[in-house]
């Protein structure tokens, strides 16, 4: 196969996962619809993984803006990170475009999905670099306007670290009233563990999740937006990543 650029990423893709068994996305999609949290570090190859890896590293290093804020939509839980934001990352035009884009890839995401997961219209959301990097950052309680989302963990600390995902699935956003005290005591938080180079697909619009704090060490991802059909019959609104990329 040809060296890995960015124009053949999809080719890549698509040769690894028509290597991989059908019963690959078994426990991934029992997941993912029981808790709205499937793990799937098996859809990219690790070359891919690599030059993703190293194009987000770069981009924090050189470049996003410390957040620290509450948003009332989400019941005022904190931001406290670093972002490198989509039109940042656009303008780079290199591996994270290319991933996001990929065909190859949203057909693996909708065999875990169980429907038609379509990219985000809105182009501010379709993707996003944080970086959590100091003792106490975190990204709170909230949920996401479109129905799905794809992490890359680049870094990750140790466990006893924090950094780990918390969700609460079979949950709705209200953003006058979120409400999201009473969704913790109602629901059931389940945490996951997670590891540098693992990928993982959420419900966005109905799994409340967040991140616990950072005790030490860094934590930097790429969050990739998604979109399902019932995402064209609604009224979006974008308070939240207006005012999270506030200049």
């Amino acid at each position: 196969m040809s060296e890995l650029t960015t124009a053949t990423v999809d080719e890549h893709i698509a040769a690894h996962l028509g290597s991989l068994p059908d019963e690959s996305y078994a426990m991934s999609r029992k997941s993912f619809e029981e808790l709205g949290f499937g793990l799937i570090p098996y859809v990219l190859p690790d070359s891919v993984k690599q030059v993703l890896s190293d194009e987000i590293q770069e981009l924090v290093r050189t470049g996003g803006v410390r957040r620290d804020l509450q948003l009332k939509e989400t019941g005022n839980s904190h931001r406290k990170m670093r972002n490198v934001n989509a039109a940042e990352i656009r303008e780079h035009d290199g591996w994270v475009d290319a991933v996001y884009r990929s065909p190859a890839l949203r057909e693996a995401l909708s065999k875990v999905a169980g429907e038609p997961v379509k990219i985000c219209p809105y182009l501010p959301e379709q993707y996003i670099i944080t970086s959590l990097e100091s003792r106490g950052d975190t990204h709170g309680w909230h949920w996401d306007d479109y129905s799905f989302a794809v992490i890359f963990v680049v870094e990750v600390p140790p466990l006893e670290l924090g950094g780990f995902v918390q969700t609460v699935s079979g949950t709705s956003w209200d953003k006058e009233d979120p409400k999201v005290f009473q969704k913790l005591v109602d629901g059931v938080i389940r945490s996951h563990e997670l590891k540098p180079w693992d990928l993982y697909l959420l419900r966005t619009d109905t799994t409340l999740h967040q991140v616990h704090p950072l005790l030490g060490g860094k934590r930097t991802i790429v969050n990739m937006s998604y979109a399902a059909n019932r995402d064209d019959d609604k009224n979006i609104s974008h308070e939240t990543m207006e005012e999270l990329f506030k200049v």
